[in-house]
């Protein structure tokens, strides 16, 4: 499936989407293997309220693109019925004239009672249309309103999609949409109240200047007639080009954090007293049965340093120990997807010590690196909270 994938197969492509989407057997590990093999895909949200316009932009952006001979990705999230669960996915209706063509793949999925605009799965299903050699991809939110902008952590640039005849225009500019966005639109531009419209997203702006940094561009746009769509496309690529190149890895270091320093040591009383005199105090103390580990944790900073006693000689630690002697037993870093990240170390031959990821203390989701894949020290990869 991979390959017929790389190679632009519609069908491949549609049934590894499934399989991702609905968490299929197998899904984790096609994961890895589209996450490493992805292109450069330029990932592009629109977002803004009901009624904005959205999917006929995204359309004609879609058609711009196609006619410079790029190929295009689109995913329009539509949102699920409270009572039925189901959607009605219109979105893909309206782009209708544009299914025919294999130069334009369109998705549609339900927001299965997501808030944000988006569904979770969607950087998934992101991951898997770049493998398939698609050049740009085009996510558009669910009607969002002022504080639903997840769009903004997945997106490499985020249009914000506005229109006059909203009623109360300032309402429709408050705090969240205005800080996410790198483009303003203001579609149907045609329409009376346009201009006003423009002139209050750059004087919110400018009220906020010295916190946002320079001036987002605004841009007016017809979506009906394709009027200013060259403009925009201009504009997008223009910043497309001047972006900070990403790195193809699974994780951008500001979303990686060291957790804790595990010590293995003989009694925990006796060692806490250095700590305690360098200012640390225990936090918490903990003993894990089915670890036959007495724990005990010391925050430094926005880490911390936990000190590991067995219960048991024959334990873990209490094995450690007997080897070793007593001293670091393992590096523990926190990330924010833990089961992506197992994927992946599975799926590039990482030698891990875990067959799967576990709930240890506290419901914090784990596994453990091997020392020969991590230059000799026991690795422990942590997650959130199950």
């Amino acid at each position: 499936m991979i390959e017929r994938l790389r190679n632009g197969d519609l069908r491949a492509l549609a049934r590894a989407i499934s399989i991702v989407e609905n968490g299929a057997s197998g899904a984790m590990k096609l994961l890895a293997e589209c996450k490493w093999s992805a292109g450069k895909a330029m990932k592009i949200g629109i977002t803004g309220p009901p009624g904005a316009g959205k999917s006929t932009l995204i359309d004609q952006m879609a058609r711009w693109l196609h006619r410079r001979g790029e190929k295009v990705g689109i995913i329009a999230v539509d949102p699920s019925s409270p009572y039925t669960g189901g959607a009605l996915l219109g979105d893909r209706i309206r782009m209708q004239e544009l299914t025919a063509d294999s130069g334009v793949y369109i998705r549609s999925m339900a927001s299965r009672g997501a808030v944000g605009g988006i569904t979770p799965a969607v950087q998934d299903v992101c991951d898997v249309i770049a493998a398939s050699g698609r050049e740009w991809i085009l996510i558009e939110t669910v009607g969002v309103g002022q504080d639903e902008v997840k769009i903004a952590s997945l997106a490499d640039l985020t249009v914000v999609v506005l229109v006059p005849g909203l009623g109360d225009d300032i309402q429709s500019l408050k705090a969240g949409l205005m800080e996410i966005a790198d483009l303003f639109v203001v579609n149907k531009s045609d329409c009376d109240g346009a201009a006003r419209v423009v002139a209050e997203i750059l004087a919110v702006q400018e009220l906020s200047g010295a916190k946002r940094g320079p001036i987002v561009p605004v841009l007016e746009t017809v979506a009906t007639t394709g009027t200013g769509i060259a403009d925009l496309m201009g504009e997008i690529v223009r910043q497309r080009q001047h972006a900070p190149k990403h790195s193809p890895h699974i994780s951008c270091a500001k979303d990686l954090k060291l957790d804790h320093l595990g010590i293995a040591v003989k009694s925990i009383a006796d060692s806490r007293k250095l700590y305690e005199v360098l200012g640390l105090a225990v936090l918490h103390e903990e003993t894990i049965e089915h670890e036959q580990v007495h724990t005990a944790m010391l925050p430094v900073g926005e880490s911390r340093l936990e000190l590991l006693q067995p219960l048991k000689e024959d334990s873990v630690i209490g094995r450690f120990l007997q080897k070793r002697g007593e001293g670091l037993h393992h590096i523990a870093i926190k990330v924010t997807d833990i089961d992506r990240m197992f994927a992946t170390l599975r799926g590039k031959g990482v030698r891990l010590v875990s067959d799967k990821v576990r709930v240890g203390a506290g419901g914090h989701k784990y596994f453990f690196v091997h020392p020969s894949s991590a230059g000799g020290v026991l690795i422990e990869i942590v997650g959130e909270k199950e």
